[in-house]
């Protein structure tokens, strides 16, 4: 909002960071793990059944691996984050004269004065004195807090979405076409993926689609050597 109380435009994406980075995380690692799976069992030279059930026991454990594996890691990120605003507020409450002029030298390192650095302090310090020092001497601020459930849920569904495309395409897909049908679906997910990952971001989007692109197709080249050299071999 201006000065004269009339709204900008302006549309800020920071507190989509949490279920964004967990989404897009999710999604990809589900195209390209479930993808890379399915290429890799099909090029073994397995029938339609094994890959599909495969692909099928790819989803379901890697949807519910993602969806732990998020939990855990932001849980800790969590108690992290806790633990040191406890540990402020026993700071505050046990020096709040040290406090108060460590919040000071923060605003003079940001180049207030001095005597306005402290007037700043003292008079934010009067209000939520615990909330502004979370933000200001710690960075945390609730609208970027840690979030497990989000993180989780967003992680998990976005998984078994990116999971559906290459399964559901070579299961459709008549055998002698189902690997090249498969990879083109996968790129094109990869593709779509990055361009509304760095929309939603705020990025650039050709460099966050090109990004998702080339590692997602090495991993599947990769997977696809590996499976067929297997194959060979057992």
């Amino acid at each position: 909002m201006s000065l004269d109380g009339s709204r900008h435009p302006e549309v800020h994406v920071v507190h989509r960071t949490g279920w964004l980075r967990a989404g897009v995380l999710g999604a990809n690692d589900g195209i390209v793990s479930t993808a890379s799976l399915v290429l890799g069992v099909a090029a073994a030279g397995s029938s339609r059944g094994a890959v599909i059930t495969a692909g099928v026991a790819g989803l379901v454990a890697g949807a519910m691996s993602m969806a732990a594996g998020e939990y855990v890691s932001v849980s800790s990120q969590r108690d992290a984050e806790r633990a040191d605003i406890d540990r402020e507020r026993r700071e505050l409450e046990e020096q709040p004269e040290l406090e108060l002029d460590e919040l000071t030298q923060i605003y003079v390192a940001r180049g207030l004065s001095a005597s306005l650095a402290r007037q700043v302090a003292v008079e934010l310090t009067a209000g939520d004195a615990l909330a502004v020092h979370a933000r200001d001497e710690l960075g945390l601020a609730e609208m970027t807090m840690a979030r497990p459930l989000q993180a989780a849920v967003a992680s998990g569904l976005a998984f078994t979405a990116g999971a559906v495309l290459p399964l559901a395409a070579i299961a459709v897909t008549a055998s002698q076409a189902r690997i090249a049908i498969t990879v083109v679906v996968a790129l094109v997910a990869l593709l779509l993926l990055g361009a509304v990952g760095a929309r939603f971001g705020g990025a650039r989007v050709a460099r966050a689609a090109g990004r998702v692109v080339v590692w997602g197709a090495a991993a599947m080249a990769l997977t696809m050597a590996i499976g067929a050299l297997v194959g060979t071999a057992v």
